[in-house]
């Protein structure tokens, strides 16, 4: 009796064995995967050519807004940039128009809102859609840089994602260049900081510090291109200078140096191929014949 009583211990232990040993195989293979899927993803990444310019319209504009600026880059510099445009609905759906070409390495990205109303909650609000937009474009393409964009309002999604969202250690963010970004709303004068300059001021330390940055600023009526003030635009420093690798502050001055109408400026052109499409150096970024880029002010 003492003999089937140790028979049967041992078998007991052994079933225990095999089911701890089955667990174990469970629990492992969804690790295995999700590691293995991690790092195929992140090898994607690393080997992938594409860095597109993803951008941002202003208050009131659809992701239709840089339909003309893109013909006219395509025609005026002899490229073939692909179109993608992305609008971010308010139940966070996302609705797509246009395609990336394959093998086109530095594709146009728009990303508008169903909500693209004013005001900084909306701002806030804006800068979490995206967000969502972004991490689609980053799994979908698995690009490891990129450069941005903004128009007016769109230079503040774009800062406020960059405090709150922007935390990808495997992407890196160029060059960024926005037009008309009203810092510190209609003030003229940042002795009356609104309450969004304190609040993008505060989280300043969170902006990537090897980013380039340009803002162009219009002056059609010398203090403020129609809408923003000068003022407003150059609030910005407040936030980015002795903060990221450079900030550079331009003025547009002449015709079509109006909110609204600035990027259809020439001026505006020259700059935007020269630092976005080009990243500021010979090759993408070269200018055509008889063509000068304007004096910026650092």
């Amino acid at each position: 009796m003492r003999l089937k009583f140790r028979t049967l211990r041992k078998n007991k232990n052994f079933k225990y064995l095999v089911a701890l040993g089955l667990i174990l195989i469970l629990l492992g293979i969804p690790s295995y995967m999700w590691t293995k899927s991690n790092v195929t993803t992140l090898a994607g990444r690393y080997n992938s050519p594409m860095s597109p310019v993803i951008m941002i319209p202003g208050s009131s504009a659809t992701a239709n807004r840089f339909d003309d600026l893109v013909k006219t880059i395509n025609r005026q510099y002899g490229e073939h940039h692909s179109l993608l445009k992305m609008t971010v609905h308010k139940n966070d759906k996302i609705t797509y128009t246009g395609s990336i070409r394959p093998n086109d390495t530095r594709p146009f990205i728009v990303v508008g809102f169903e909500n693209n109303k004013d005001g900084y909650s909306n701002i806030k609000q804006q800068a979490a859609w995206f967000n969502i937009a972004f991490n689609k474009l980053k799994d979908r393409y698995r690009f490891n840089n990129f450069n941005a964009f903004g128009h007016s309002n769109g230079g503040l999604i774009w800062t406020y994602f960059l405090e709150h969202y922007f935390d990808d250690s495997t992407i890196t963010v160029n060059q960024m260049l926005t037009v008309g970004t009203p810092y510190n709303f209609e003030e003229k004068s940042t002795s009356n900081r609104t309450q969004m300059l304190n609040d993008l001021v505060k989280d300043r330390n969170k902006i990537p510090e090897d980013l380039t940055y340009y803002s162009i600023a219009g002056t059609q009526l010398y203090t403020d291109d129609g809408i923003v003030p000068i003022g407003s635009v150059d609030a910005g420093k407040y936030i980015y200078e002795g903060h990221i690798k450079r900030y550079t502050l331009i003025t547009l001055t002449g015709t079509k140096a109006q909110h609204s109408d600035m990027i259809a400026n020439n001026q505006f052109i020259d700059i935007f191929h020269q630092y976005i499409v080009g990243n500021g150096i010979n090759g993408m970024g070269q200018n055509p014949p008889n063509k000068k880029v304007p004096k910026v002010n650092k």
